[in-house]
Formats: structure tokens, C-alpha cells, sequence
């Protein structure tokens, strides 16, 4: 029989997804980055959320740097409440114990004041100060075993925060049960906060390397959504039915409609209609299975207009509870805060129908392009164990021409259905032309269609029946030479 370990959660969501539940309760672990990497607030966000679940706190400080001056940077910061000083939260200076008396006399003092506070908890900041205090490096091992023992007696969890980069086989490293580094690293310009689990013994863990952010809530880690969902959250499920696309001509084109909980894709160049297909398929969206219009490029309020002249009235679909719009300008934001935002509005809501309006923009957010196609197969997973209907739009470079430049390699093997549309010139008209290049475990109609866009939404016709060459942009009639 497997036995669970207890956890002490520690209220940052991202950080306790890595860590499989939160940190493992008695264990020590070591918090480490340089300075400005986000250590303290960390370690204080944890002790907070700690207090409000009931627990006891004990911070303590091997640094020369005031109590006050601290208190005033975290008063900035929505998690602190400065009532919980000197009450669920103690914090104590052992800076002149350990000048005068050395580490042996830090680690009875810091014992004493576990049991006089019941502390559940125990962080100290400084361990680099304590590491140089140190004779050897079996009396680095020597301190942090005797405060680890003396805590796990007391059942008190221990987070070590140091600024020093420590290495793998390093006496602290050795000594304790996980390491949590914090760094940073510039892209074009941009600081981009990294986190990475170094160490985490007796406990399974999200590995790899992963973004997160400082804002007025604290710290804020977003796990890899490739790792995180490396196995869908759900079975999904093993029947296959129809839904309407929107767009009585293209369900004709299909069979009888969309394959139930299928991804769709549909490339083209920019102004050639994807977003009004987009459109027409949330249309279908009801209150029993509501839609989300996903979008980075375009305001809700001029979606709603668009959709108006297409004769579709998004405010009446809002207002019964069939559609939501949520708009995320691609200037902004972490590749997997933004994948993580969308699995959590399509949770909350019940969602069963995405417009996701434009992969392209994933790829302005990705630090990584290497990554894209790992993290595009993951999200399209989730979406798809979750029973949603997914539309995916991208926009290629060329305008003419039978060149497809696609969003990420090996895209095919991740959609389920890939539709492509291009401008032609026929007739000395500029026309639409819709093609379905692939649909898995389905029959579909095969001839290229004319796309129509007008106030009663858009259509498909078959009108290059007499032409070859249409996807070249410029098609001549069959048999001409």
C-alpha cells in the first residue's frame, strides 16, 4: 500500500501544481536566486496563506536588514495582512547571535522560539550568511541537520532562503529534502522570471523549467501546460457525434455536421474570412452548451458588430448565457498564463465551443518556439478530453500562391479537421475559395468551394467545378493548356 504524505499547501496554485500538492509537511527545503528573484515574497506569501489555514508561523532573519524596512515592501503586496505580525506570524533576528555566538547558538534560539510559538512552520532567511559563519562544510551539514531535527520533532516544516546559487552535491543540498531555484533571464528586452524544482525527495514533481510573474498578488507560477497535461485530465469519450458548424453548406460539406468534440483548423491569409467562419460557428452556441469567443486581435465590441453584419446577434447570445467573449491583447502575458486562462474559463463556464482567434499570437507569446508544437498538442488534449468543440484559425503570410506555411510542425497530427482558404482571381474577380484538406474518421466532400460573406452570414457554393489550378490564385479552365 502507498502511502500519502501530508502537504502544507502553500497557497501559491501554480507552485503547488508543481510540486505535486504543495511541500511535503516536516521536510526542509531551499529557496534559492539571486537578489530580486522574488525569495522573500515567496517565503512570506507561504507563511500568510499558512495562518489563514490555521497554522503558526516563525521568520527568522541571519540578514543585517530590519524588520521594518521588510514589512514596508510587503505592505505593498495584497497577500500581507500587517495584523498577523507579532501574532500567528513571529519574526525574530538571530543576525547577532550568530556574529557573537556562531551557528551552534542560532540553532538552540531558533529551537526555543519553535516551541514557545508552536510554529508549524519555520523560514529563515540568510542561509548564505550561515554557510560563511561556517568552519567546513560538515558544519554547513551540521547546522541545517540539528534545525531540521530539532523542526520535524516540533512537526515544523523548514524553507531555507539563500541569494548564493548553490550546486547539485552542495553540503546544503545534501542536507535537505527539496530546492526550489528562482532565476531570471532577458528575451528581446523583456525579463522573463523562471522557476525550477532543483530537488524534491520522496515526492513526485513537474520538472523542467517554468515561467511565473510578480504582481499585487504576490508570486504567480504558471506550469508548462505540455507537463502539466502530458496526460489529459479527462478519458474523453469513445462516441462520435455531429455538431452544427454554423454554416448549413459546410455541415452539408462535412457529412451532417462537425465531429463531436473534434479540433478544427482553418489557415488563410488576412482578410479572407476566418474569423467571420469563426463567427458563424459560435452562432450555434446554446445555454445548455455556451461558446467562448477567445480572441487577441479584436475588442468584444467590434466582434459584436462583425458578427451583427454576418446577421448574427452576439448581445442576445450573451445575454441568455450561450456565448462569452474574452478578448487577450497579444502584448502581454506568458505563453502558459494564457493557455492556463483559457482552461480556466472554459472550466468555470461550462464551455463547449471555443474560437480560439489566432494561434499566431501563441506564437508572439512563446519565449520558446521550439516548444509550440508540444504546447499546442497539450492545449488541443485538454480541450479535446473535455468534450469541447475547438476552432482554430491561422493566418499565412501569403496572400496568392500554393505555398502553406503552417503554424507549427507536425501540425496535421494534432487537428482533427484542416481547412484551407485562399484568394483566387477568376473572371477578373477577386473570389474566396474553401477547401477541406483533411477531416479525421470522416468522409467529406472533396470539391473546392466558393465562400460568400453577406448579411445572412456566409455560404459555400460549388463554382470552380470548370477551372484547375484555383489554389495557384490564378485558375484557367479545365483543358486549356
Amino acid at each position: 500500500m502507498v502511502e500519502t504524505l501530508k502537504r502544507l499547501v502553500t497557497g501559491i496554485d501554480g507552485l503547488d501544481k508543481l510540486l505535486k500538492g504543495g511541500l511535503v509537511a516536516g521536510a526542509s527545503y531551499i529557496v534559492q536566486g539571486h537578489p530580486g528573484s522574488g525569495k522573500t515574497i515567496l517565503a512570506n506569501q507561504m507563511a500568510c496563506h499558512h495562518v489563514m489555514q490555521g497554522g503558526r508561523v516563525l521568520v527568522a532573519t541571519l540578514l543585517s536588514e530590519s524588520h521594518e524596512r521588510l514589512f514596508q515592501y510587503l505592505s505593498t503586496l495584497d497577500f500581507f495582512d500587517p495584523a498577523l505580525v507579532g501574532n500567528q506570524i513571529q519574526f525574530v533576528s538571530a543576525f547577532d547571535t550568530l556574529e557573537r555566538d556562531g551557528l551552534g547558538e542560532v540553532v538552540r534560539v531558533l529551537r526555543r522560539e519553535i516551541a514557545r510559538h508552536k510554529a508549524s512552520l519555520l523560514i529563515v532567511d540568510g542561509l548564505l550568511n550561515a554557510r560563511s559563519q561556517a568552519g567546513t562544510s560538515l558544519d554547513t551539514k551540521k547546522f541545517i541537520s540539528e534545525l531540521h531535527g530539532h523542526a520535524a520533532f516540533a512537526g515544523c516544516t523548514v524553507v531555507l532562503l539563500t541569494s548564493s546559487r548553490l550546486e547539485e552535491g552542495s553540503p546544503e543540498h545534501t542536507m535537505v529534502d527539496g530546492v526550489i531555484e528562482l532565476s531570471e533571464r532577458l528575451v528581446e528586452g523583456r525579463a522573463v522570471r523562471q522557476m525550477q524544482l532543483r530537488k524534491t525527495r520522496g515526492s513526485g514533481s513537474l520538472s523542467g523549467i517554468h515561467e511565473c510573474m510578480i504582481t499585487e498578488s504576490g508570486m504567480q507560477v504558471y506550469p508548462r501546460l505540455e507537463s502539466l497535461y502530458s496526460h489529459p485530465s479527462h478519458p474523453g469519450t469513445a462516441t462520435q457525434g455531429r455538431v452544427p458548424s454554423g454554416i448549413a453548406s459546410l455541415d452539408q460539406a462535412l457529412g451532417g455536421g462537425l465531429p463531436a468534440g473534434a479540433v478544427s483548423l482553418v489557415m488563410g491569409p488576412s482578410g479572407i474570412g476566418k474569423t467571420s467562419l469563426g463567427l458563424s460557428f459560435l452562432s450555434a452556441s446554446t445555454p445548455a452548451e455556451p461558446g467562448l469567443l477567445f480572441g487577441f486581435y479584436e475588442t468584444p465590441a467590434r466582434l459584436r458588430l462583425k458578427a451583427a453584419a454576418l446577421g448574427h446577434d452576439f448581445a442576445a447570445l450573451e445575454d441568455a448565457g450561450a456565448l462569452h467573449l474574452c478578448w487577450q491583447p497579444p502584448t502581454e502575458g506568458l505563453l502558459d498564463q494564457v493557455g492556463a486562462r483559457l482552461l480556466d474559463i472554459v472550466a468555470r463556464l461550462g464551455i463547449k465551443r471555443v474560437l480560439l482567434d489566432s494561434l499566431g499570437a501563441f506564437s508572439r507569446l512563446s519565449n520558446n518556439p521550439a516548444r509550440l508544437n508540444a504546447f499546442f498538442r497539450a492545449i488541443t488534449g485538454e480541450l479535446r478530453a473535455r468534450h469541447v468543440d475547438v476552432l482554430l484559425t491561422w493566418e499565412m503570410r501569403d496572400i496568392f500562391g500554393s505555398e502553406i506555411n503552417a503554424p507549427a510542425p507536425d501540425l496535421s497530427s494534432i487537428v482533427d479537421n484542416l481547412w484551407l482558404m485562399r484568394f483566387v482571381e477568376l473572371d477578373c474577380k477577386l473570389r474566396r475559395v474553401f477547401s477541406i484538406l483533411k477531416v479525421r474518421d470522416s468522409d467529406y466532400d472533396p470539391a473546392l468551394h466558393e465562400v460568400l460573406i453577406g448579411k445572412q452570414g456566409m455560404t459555400l457554393h460549388k463554382t470552380f467545378a470548370g477551372a484547375s489550378g484555383v489554389l495557384t490564385g490564378t485558375p484557367v479552365p479545365a483543358g486549356d493548356g
